[in-house]
């Protein structure tokens, strides 16, 4: 297999403004040689997953004529990178991107979750883990509609493992209405858009298969992926530039580098980010899922949350030519997580595998769940107004807590969903998850949303709670932040020529 490598070009891009200010345009006249400033710069890329391990780095002479600079200063860099464990060399190959030894991470199995970490916390705290809505006062009548429907259910044994007519329907007419002909035989009804992925794993993958999957994306979705023994490869996102956020370049070009056959990807509304693909972006993956031979999977389960006045885009699976777009989504982020009601919408072939793993882990949704799923369909436009209504109010509070509170975080909203990503001033998430809990709200590290040790300098602060818990949790955020020592504040100390 050969060696993922990151364009010059796309590199020199992620980079930005990477010379002093000082330095800026003249390599002559440096405050600090170029090649430092340099290493430290792709130092942070590494740190921040966009510049994932073992991918390598570009030749010398391409990034020295890309960047503008002498292929003295690139050499120079990549010694000192080297020289500190981010670069590993081997006779006759690239130079690969690695992490020092002391630096902790562990990208070769599943990471423990959040929970499990945390020791129970001596104060009341505000849990800013989770990204979901408490049900809406339409859960209630769902269910009594429900209720009413079952007893034309009660006469079978109530295990239907594809689910039931009434559900399918339902999906398929919201599916045609997007712009995505459906019929309900292309709808499996399971249990959440998790247990969809897993199903779909199961099927598609085998052991050490390669998946792509959006950088940084859903914790959830990356231990599946591990769980069933194949290797998730990052593609990584650009959250401050919300209109391109996904590097579709790249994603091709890693898709031919690894021979993945698999992506796992968040299209609408990316969890933790909230960026939106827009319909070019769409008619692009699905090129490079046919171009590349390669099967997506797209999760929509934040597809009901947009929060801009811009319009919906169409399903990707809309730009499809065949079954090279499968669709999971779920009613959990819409309605209510304790609904586990999710559906996978793909070609017969595909569900007919599918129930033959399905009937190995379980034998159905149940009923009940399913047909108060109906009703909230039918009846989604009015709840889902006022559920976006409110998760608006509550960004804002959130984004004006921070700006207020940790004036030196950088937060780039996207387009929807029900979480921003923040990017901190060092790379302390992981600390500062550990101390939060001492000042009353939990955390959700960045590295838990990316794999080989990513996103240090970002963390996902969720707008689910009432306003008031908001303001709460972030300044007991910006307390934890300040109690951190000078140690764990600025880890990582400037490269050093010895």
């Amino acid at each position: 297999m050969a060696t993922r490598v990151i364009g010059a070009a796309g590199l020199a891009r992620d980079l930005g403004r990477w010379r002093d200010p000082e330095t800026d345009g003249d390599e002559r006249r440096p405050h600090r040689p170029a090649y430092l400033a340099l290493a430290e710069a792709i130092r942070l890329l590494i740190h921040d997953g966009r510049a994932p391990l073992g991918v390598a780095l570009p030749s010398e002479r391409d990034l020295a004529a890309t960047l503008g600079v002498s292929r003295t200063t690139i050499t120079s860099t990549y010694s000192l990178l080297r020289e500190h464990g981010y670069l590993i060399s081997r006779q006759g190959s690239r130079s690969t991107v690695a992490l020092p030894p002391s630096i902790q991470h562990d990208g070769a199995r599943p990471a423990r979750g959040i929970m499990a970490l945390m020791a129970q916390p001596e104060l009341p705290t505000i849990d800013m883990t989770y990204a979901a809505m408490s049900a809406p006062p339409e859960l209630h009548d769902a269910y009594s509609v429900a209720l009413q429907g079952i007893p034309a259910y009660l006469g079978t044994h109530g295990m239907d493992p594809v689910g039931v007519l009434a559900l399918r329907e339902a999906l398929a007419r919201r599916y045609t209405a997007r712009g995505l002909p459906t019929e309900p035989d292309q709808i499996l009804v399971t249990l959440g858009a998790q247990h969809g992925l897993r199903l779909l794993l199961n099927v598609l993958t085998s052991p050490a298969a390669r998946v792509l999957i959006d950088h940084p994306s859903y914790p959830n979705a990356i231990e599946a992926i591990r769980d069933v023994g194949a290797r998730p490869i990052p593609v990584p996102l650009r959250p401050e530039f919300p209109r391109a956020g996904w590097d579709l370049e790249g994603l091709r070009s890693t898709a031919r580098q690894t021979a993945a056959t698999l992506a796992y990807l968040v299209p609408d509304f990316n969890n933790p980010t909230g960026l939106l693909l827009d319909a070019d972006g769409r008619a692009e993956l699905a090129a490079i899922a046919r171009d590349t031979r390669m099967t997506i999977v797209v999760d929509e389960s934040m597809r009901d949350l947009n929060l801009s006045d811009d319009e919906m885009p169409p399903p990707v699976a809309a730009f499809a030519k065949g079954s090279e777009i499968i669709t999971i989504g779920s009613a959990s982020k819409s309605f209510w997580g304790g609904l586990r009601v999710g559906w996978v919408r793909t070609n017969q072939a595909l569900i007919t595998k599918l129930l033959g793993i399905r009937a190995t882990v379980d034998l159905g949704t149940p009923v009940m769940d399913q047909l108060a799923t109906v009703h909230l369909l039918e009846n989604a436009e009015p709840i889902l107004d006022r559920r976006r209504a409110q998760l608006r109010a509550q960004r804002a509070t959130l984004l004006e807590a921070v700006a207020e509170e940790l004036p030196d975080w950088h937060i780039a909203p996207g387009a929807g969903g029900m979480s921003v990503w923040a990017q901190l001033p060092s790379p302390v998430s992981t600390a500062l998850a550990a101390t939060a809990p001492n000042h009353g709200v939990l955390l959700a590290a960045g590295p838990r949303f990316g794999v080989q040790g990513a996103f240090e300098r970002f963390i996902r602060l969720p707008f689910t709670h009432p306003e008031a818990d908001l303001r709460l949790a972030v300044k007991s955020v910006a307390a934890a932040y300040t109690a951190l020592t000078p140690r764990a504040a600025d880890p990582l100390q400037p490269l050093t020529c010895y």
